[in-house]
């Protein structure tokens, strides 16, 4: 690849996506160490959430360097996907608002709560913020090491980040997919049958059958343990998924949950069959002026960790994953 095609970026304060691709730690201290240099003479502030090795590793790289950059709390910013995803919208819209020029650097977190599929739900989130994030004028760079993820979540960072960032410097990504482009053209797994044994097996007709249904909810979220604010998200974000399910979807809707170790697993399925458009809930509503259902949809993506959609003939589905570790680490 040509000279031509890297990017240098010279604190312009330019919004870019980028991905580090590593396998060792030489090849990622090679490839990050210069641009964090360069970002720490053109920004006003360089934010690092990475976990506590990877901290350890970019200090010994370079002592010096280490003090000019602003170490986050990576526990607090990976809860739930899309709590985390929002955090780092807010925290971006407000150094934006503010006229200072940041530097995100960011090593995602996908182990807690071991949720199924959780990569696959994470990477629809990189790929949303190349929308989402933009106004905001910045560069975000992530970390992705092939030695912790499978060969299909390397595949994904690649299409869902505009740029790759080697040691030879950032160059754009060939295998980049647009935003709408990528949600439209991944394909979910199958969501597996709901296990033969279930917790709880509600059917609602209209509206009036919500009010025992979050009844029954809150007496089953409280005895698996959950601390009352977690329990309170839990109930709103499938309350909101039924709700939709019941106004825009086609009643009946049922509603099944269940529990596997310490995660909550809820399902969803209204008979309408309605296709959910792939970039549904990824975008903050505005309080005027919302489709149908996206405030719901929206809602439900902060407060759960993982959820997945499917839709066939005669049905729509919306699963809701809520692993205890994740809901209950202190918000951000």
């Amino acid at each position: 690849m040509g000279v031509s095609n890297v990017v240098m970026d010279e604190g312009d304060g330019s919004f870019r996506h980028a991905a580090v691709i590593t396998g060792s730690d030489d090849e990622l201290v090679a490839a990050l160490m210069p641009e964090l240099r360069r970002s720490a003479d053109a920004y006003d502030e360089v934010l690092m959430v990475v976990g506590e090795r990877l901290r350890g590793l970019l200090t010994t790289a370079d002592g010096d360097l280490a003090g000019a950059l602003r170490w986050g709390d990576h526990t607090a910013f990976y809860q739930r996907l899309g709590f985390a995803y929002e955090g780092f919208r807010r925290y971006l819209a407000e150094q934006h608002d503010a006229g200072r020029r940041v530097h995100v650097v960011a090593e995602p977190d996908l182990t807690a709560g071991a949720v199924p599929d959780r990569s696959v739900a994470y990477l629809a989130y990189e790929a949303a913020c190349n929308d989402v994030y933009a106004p905001y004028a910045c560069p975000v760079t992530c970390i992705w090491d092939s030695r912790h993820h499978a060969q299909s979540v390397i595949d994904g960072a690649r299409a869902a980040h505009g740029h790759l960032m080697t040691p030879e410097g950032v160059r754009p990504s060939p295998q980049y997919l647009a935003p709408e482009r990528f949600l439209s053209a991944r394909r979910d797994p199958p969501l597996p049958a709901p296990p033969g044994a279930i917790d709880h097996d509600v059917v609602l007709h209209e509206v009036e059958d919500l009010g025992p249904l979050r009844s029954l909810l809150c007496g089953w979220v409280a005895a698996h343990g959950f601390a009352p604010a977690a329990a309170e998200d839990v109930v709103v974000a499938v309350m909101e998924i039924v709700t939709n399910g019941l106004r825009h979807g086609r009643p009946p809707v049922r509603v099944r949950a269940w529990h596997e170790a310490a995660t909550l697993i809820v399902q969803c399925d209204d008979a309408g069959g309605r296709r959910i458009p792939p970039g549904a809930g990824f975008h903050r509503p505005r309080l005027s002026g919302a489709t149908p259902g996206g405030r719901g949809l929206w809602l439900a993506r902060q407060l759960a960790d993982v959820v997945m959609i499917e839709s066939a003939a005669g049905r729509t589905t919306v699963r809701l994953s809520f692993p205890y570790e994740p809901l209950h680490r202190a918000e951000n």
